[in-house]
């Protein structure tokens, strides 16, 4: 784009703001989580895969570690607003390049997050159609008409999209919640065990295998900043709506999936959960509370696939608005619907590589749950945490040049903490990725995916000089948000 281009006007560059109240946002920030489908999907794999019993522990742990991460995030939010956080926070407290850098993996991991769940919502449908028509079409013939759902809703207004999660959100928690309940009232003969919550049953060889295939449980915490221009009163919004994320996310995690083992034991979950995989919480529900309660579950696990894939559509066409009102994508990207204030162009584009994954796949014949959901997530979960941990980072140095702005502990020891924290998650990743993607550990795709986000960065590092030196007007608004739009520079 010409220097001299004029930029985009500051109606069709803005976001709505004061359409997002807590309950709204929180209902992204979970509803990304996907609650029934971590319980049905995440939690029997991290069991089976793994062998670990702590799965409980490690969703409170992760828990923990995530609310640790957002003491920072959230402090800084008040004086860094911006649809592109993670981008933005690195381009204000390390610098416009690594902020550029950072922008790359953030749409990688999105991405990534977001198109691997084409892959799981043919599986989620597949037995109620069954159940009620005989049969069931191809995989991605389910995908595609949740692709065309998502794409239209992308381009509708946000708060649209809050209400339709937060019917889908309360009816998904309810009905697990009910499951739970079922499983405590019919415990295997040898009564209610503990065994998951203790650091022993965690705190085994494949603790970082654990860790790592329920990490991707916690995606679409850090989203509420992602609102924050549409949110009302965004110093309060932003920061309750992340905390109180985390303690739904990761208290329910923790013990629906210590539940899921009652009815068959510790010693049983892994057998179970190895033969039954995502039907062993529908297969319980239906011995212990009966089948309309299991259908209904099951109606629930394809809504919440379908609630998870709105929530990261709009996350990540708001990462890329945020990149293209800055100029760091083509300008076209920076602008919004004069009607609905949705960024359009970005949801398109989600829009767009959705169709293209779903083609590729159904036309290559790969399998849609290992090769396409799996494999994208245990990806995008391994990008997200380098995404926290540089932005706990960046916490750090930006508040080191405003000491006077905010506390010890929200500007330093919590974000010093969160970083430390998430490191040895990444390395415990990084050592089991072969487990995690289900492959033999000589495979190159286990260092192939990680070195993928290295080349996203050196490109990003690359594209952020070129700017330097080609378009000085566009790296200095670099990380500014809507303050780019009419010039301002830091």
């Amino acid at each position: 784009m010409s220097l001299t281009q004029p930029r985009p006007s500051a109606v069709s560059a803005a976001l709505a703001e004061d359409r997002l109240g807590v309950p709204s946002v929180v209902f992204f920030v979970v509803s990304a989580a996907a609650p029934l489908m971590v319980v049905a999907g995440s939690v029997p794999t991290a069991y089976t895969v793994t062998g670990v019993i702590g799965v409980p522990l490690a969703f409170l742990l992760l828990g923990g570690i995530f609310a640790l991460f957002a003491v920072g995030y959230v402090t800084m939010a008040r004086h860094v607003v911006n649809a592109g956080a993670f981008y933005a926070y690195a381009a204000q407290g390390l610098g416009r390049t690594a902020g550029v850098a950072t922008a790359w993996v953030a749409l990688l991991a999105y991405n990534a997050l977001q198109l691997g769940l084409y892959g799981i919502i043919g599986l989620a449908a597949e037995p109620l159609l069954v159940d009620w028509f005989g049969g069931s079409p191809a995989w991605w013939v389910i995908a595609l008409v949740t692709w065309a759902l998502t794409g239209l809703l992308g381009v509708l207004r946000v708060d649209v999209n809050g209400k339709i999660l937060s019917v889908l959100l309360i009816s998904e928690i309810a009905v697990v919640l009910v499951f739970d309940i079922g499983n405590l009232l019919n415990a295997a003969p040898g009564g209610v065990s503990f065994e998951g919550f203790s650091p022993g049953a965690l705190i085994v060889p494949g603790v970082g295998a654990a860790l790592a295939t329920v990490v991707a449980g916690f995606a679409g915490i850090e989203s509420s900043v992602v609102f924050a221009e549409e949110s009302k009163d965004r110093n309060r919004t932003v920061p309750l709506a992340t905390y109180a994320g985390i303690a739904i996310i990761a208290v329910l995690y923790a013990f629906s999936a210590w539940a899921l083992t009652v009815p068959t034991g510790v010693d049983g979950i892994v057998a179970a959960s190895t033969e039954q995989g995502t039907e062993l919480i529908f297969n319980q529900a239906a011995t212990h509370l009966g089948s309309p309660i299991a259908t209904l579950g099951s109606v629930l696990f394809v809504t919440s696939s379908i609630a998870c894939m709105i929530a990261f559509h709009n996350t990540t066409a708001r990462y890329i608005f945020a990149l293209g009102r800055e100029n760091v994508l083509p300008s076209v990207f920076g602008r919004t619907s004069a009607r609905t204030s949705a960024p359009v162009a970005g949801s398109l584009l989600q829009t767009a590589l959705g169709l293209i994954v779903i083609a590729i796949y159904a036309v290559l014949g790969l399998d849609p749950l290992t090769k396409l959901f799996f494999t994208f997530g245990a990806f995008g979960g391994l990008g997200l945490l380098t995404l926290l941990t540089v932005t706990s980072i960046a916490v750090i140095a930006f508040f080191a040049r405003r000491p006077a702005e905010e506390t010890t502990w929200r500007t330093k020891i919590a974000p010093a903490l969160a970083a430390m924290a998430l490191c040895t998650i990444i390395g415990l990743t990084l050592v089991n990725f072969d487990t995690v993607l289900g492959v033999a550990p000589d495979e190159p795709i286990r260092w192939v995916l990680p070195g993928i986000f290295v080349v996203a960065i050196i490109f990003g590092v690359v594209w952020a000089r070129v700017l330097k030196a080609t378009k000085p007007d566009v790296y200095a608004n670099i990380g500014l948000g809507a303050r780019a739009v009419t010039g301002a520079s830091k």
